[in-house]
């Protein structure tokens, strides 16, 4: 008659069996075939050194003189075909992503004038706008009455948003902008000239489309103003605006006017 381990000694040799199962399950794996890992570390190494050797992203323009223009440029010549929509970078970010794909779908290259703040809260919108083919500038930090400020503070105002602008794209950006005012005084041209911006960033068409009118009244109060050399100022952050811009960029086209960077607008 064959003989049979007691119950005890059956569950003690399950038990073992169980164990050596977790162990090869979950413990530590085993240490990989040499010729394996000295593989694995001849590629890690070659990956660090293709990253090394792969250049820095070039940085963004900076900001040009244009000679023959004045200190405050309201717009660009008027024998060209050429007209430069500006925008106020604030507010939702989802409209300015938005306002940047019809731009895009359209052909048409666009002037944004950043926050600072409005950059601090959404640093990838920098250089999402870069990699449009658009350029991107100075719209002061805090997005204050500048015209009203002390020297100093006005002062803080432009160089705090070059800053921000300097560390996420290798630039003050290529316009300034002063906040709420179509035109600078005086004393923020010069602040501005010593922050190296040579020329204010002004306008002659104001879509007024902060004042949320209604698509059709934005695409109106352009259309109706516009002409070859305006620089238009425009918004992000109004879904009116996003509205607005496939039948203002058709209607421009129409007019043979085509939609370009400031920088481009000046350039001969």
């Amino acid at each position: 008659m064959p003989s049979y381990p007691d119950r005890r000694t059956a569950l003690r040799a399950g038990a073992a069996v169980a164990a050596g199962a977790l162990t090869a399950a979950c413990g530590t794996p085993a240490a990989e075939p040499p010729a394996k890992a000295a593989k694995a570390a001849e590629a890690a190494e070659a990956a660090k050194a293709t990253k090394a050797a792969r250049p820095a992203a070039a940085p963004a323009p900076a900001p040009r003189a244009f000679p023959g223009q004045p200190a405050q440029i309201d717009h660009g010549p008027r024998d060209r075909p050429r007209v430069a929509l500006t925008f106020h970078g604030h507010g939702d970010p989802a409209t300015a992503l938005s306002v940047l794909a019809e731009a895009e779908k359209a052909g048409a290259r666009l002037t944004v004038l950043a926050v600072g703040e409005w950059l601090d809260a959404h640093p990838d919108l920098a250089r999402r706008i870069l990699r449009g083919g658009h350029e991107l500038g100075n719209h002061t930090q805090r997005h204050l009455d500048i015209n009203t400020m002390p020297e100093a503070e006005a002062y803080a105002e432009i160089t705090a948003c070059a800053q921000r602008l300097r560390r996420l794209t290798g630039s003050i950006g290529t316009w300034f902008r002063p906040s709420r005012t179509q035109q600078a005084t005086p004393l923020v041209r010069k602040l501005a000239a010593r922050a190296g911006y040579p020329h204010v960033l002004s306008y002659d068409v104001d879509s007024l489309d902060f004042t949320s009118p209604g698509a059709a009244a934005v695409i109106r109060t352009v259309t109706g103003t516009i002409r070859p050399g305006s620089v238009v100022s425009l918004h992000f952050g109004y879904a009116d605006t996003v509205d607005a811009m496939p039948p203002l960029l058709e209607e421009l086209a129409r007019r043979g006017l085509r939609a370009v960077t400031t920088t481009e607008l000046l350039t001969p």
